[in-house]
């Protein structure tokens, strides 16, 4: 349990945490880079992060479709 309560002490910036939540959307990282995430990241910022990012995916998928639903290309 103190493992858990250290790892949510970790400062990492937003950015930090930006980038590798980006990264694994894309699926591609390098194990070098994965080691020291886990090291520096908050995992509670990484799982915010990973929440914002699936509702920003999704919601940019809605938009898109229903612009070519509408434009009448899709017809």
């Amino acid at each position: 349990m103190s493992d858990l309560k250290n790892a949510a002490q970790r400062p990492a910036s937003v950015l930090q945490t930006v980038r590798a939540v980006a990264w694994s959307f894309v699926g591609i990282r390098r194990s070098s880079g994965l080691a020291e995430d886990v090291q520096k990241l908050n995992p509670v910022h990484v799982i915010i992060g990973g929440i914002l990012g699936a509702a920003l995916f999704v919601a940019t998928i809605v938009v898109l479709v229903r612009w070519v639903v509408s434009s009448g290309v899709a017809t």
